[in-house]
């Protein structure tokens, strides 16, 4: 027997959207940006755009008593020729702050990628609507958790209930700039990714602003953090700089510090944390550029291998430990004139140990179980007693 509902529909609007900087208004519907406008026009490839537009650590909340919830989504699938199909993105949905179900959608837009010859293809498809039904009938704050890895354009919010803005958290607003890994590369969940997890375990509102492939110290991502209201701020520097083989130590440097007083303009007292990489044993002493491991993709499975020459050190090129030892320097001296300026070594969130226990899978990218245990440690180190983060602190 199916239900009947009387549906209320509600437009998508940011004041029922959180982690996102813009929302775009399209023909096919509403696109959540991790990027405001003005930067990115200023994005210098597909890479960037692509990233930015991948809602990690978005989510629609709000408050109602509604027992059903339908979402039309446009999602779009990637698909990377030559390599096994990418599983379905996946959205969550929590009732007060706890898990209660979770759907995805099968069909969308496609986008090709050949990887060898860095051309790209699009293929428009359907509008899926995503139901959760079986709510409990009580007021209750509602949050749907967009796919991390997966555009997704919002299309319609129905619900069988009136809904409206939920109540302030009064939690702290947490911003994180990172990479990939930041981004929830091999993460399987949107609420399994690191950021998110370490939001959770801390108790912050997390603003992810990890962009796949490009955490490269842009002038553009510094002045959208500089212009984003704020509590807590972090920036995880250095693997892919590494892996685009993008500058040498003279000019890292000085991007580093351009990057962070950028963002001191906007929030000059804000605990700030600067967080170096985490283990990554093919650039910890090669330098980049990263590429494609063609034999593990002969195997089924992703692999990278990292390209550049150790020799090259000398003359300035970077690796993974390089970064570290100029990050804590680079810190330590900042630090003399901004106490609220704070270092975290990457390897005390994933080490050579935790490799050896949770290895990357295609080294470059932690797994789930690392994803969990890089929050886990990122939470006690950052949010718990004594860290940057914690309300003694502040």
């Amino acid at each position: 027997m199916t239900t009947r509902h009387d549906w209320t529909t509600t437009p998508i609007t940011p004041g029922i959207l959180r982690g996102a900087l813009d929302l775009e208004h399209t023909e096919r519907g509403a696109l959540p940006h991790r990027l405001p406008a003005l930067a990115r026009l200023q994005i210098p490839d597909d890479q960037l755009a692509m990233a930015e537009s991948q809602p990690s650590g978005v989510r629609l909340a709000f408050r109602t008593r509604a027992t059903a919830v339908e979402l039309d989504v446009v999602a779009t699938k990637r698909v990377y020729s030559g390599t096994p199909p990418r599983p379905d993105g996946v959205y969550e949905l929590l009732v007060d702050g706890h898990l209660a179900a979770r759907a995805s959608a099968p069909d969308g837009d496609t986008l090709t990628i050949d990887l060898a010859s860095m051309t790209t293809e699009t293929r428009p498809g359907p509008v899926e609507t995503l139901r959760f039904t079986g709510l409990p009938d009580t007021e209750k704050d509602v949050e749907i958790w967009l796919p991390h890895d997966e555009t997704t354009r919002l299309v319609a919010l129905r619900t069988d209930a009136p809904l409206q803005s939920p109540r302030p958290s009064g939690r702290p607003v947490w911003l994180h700039h990172g990479s990939s890994i930041s981004h929830g590369s091999n993460a399987t969940t949107p609420t399994g990714t690191w950021p998110a997890l370490a939001a959770a375990f801390g108790e912050a509102e997390l603003i992810n602003l990890g962009f796949g492939g490009s955490a490269l110290l842009d002038p553009f991502t510094a002045r959208a953090m500089r212009d984003t209201p704020a509590d807590l701020i972090s920036v995880k520097i250095g693997i892919n700089v590494v892996n685009a083989d993008l500058m040498r130590l003279r000019a890292f440097v000085p991007a580093v510090h351009g990057f962070l007083d950028t963002i001191r303009e906007g929030h000059p007292t804000a605990p700030l944390l600067v967080v170096s990489p985490i283990c990554c044993p093919i650039h910890e002493t090669t330098p980049g550029p990263s590429a494609l491991d063609y034999s593990a993709m002969g195997e089924g499975r992703p692999g990278f291998l990292a390209t550049g020459d150790p020799a090259e050190v000398a003359a300035g090129k970077l690796t993974l430990t390089v970064i570290r030892d100029e990050l804590a320097r680079l810190v330590g001296q900042r630090a003399a004139t901004d106490p609220h300026l704070h270092y975290l070594d990457g390897l005390g969130l994933y080490g050579g140990s935790d490799h050896a226990e949770l290895p990357l899978p295609d080294d470059l990218h932690p797994d789930p179980a690392a994803h969990r245990r890089i929050a886990e440690r990122f939470a006690r180190l950052a949010f718990g007693d004594g860290g940057p983060f914690s309300t003694r602190s502040r």
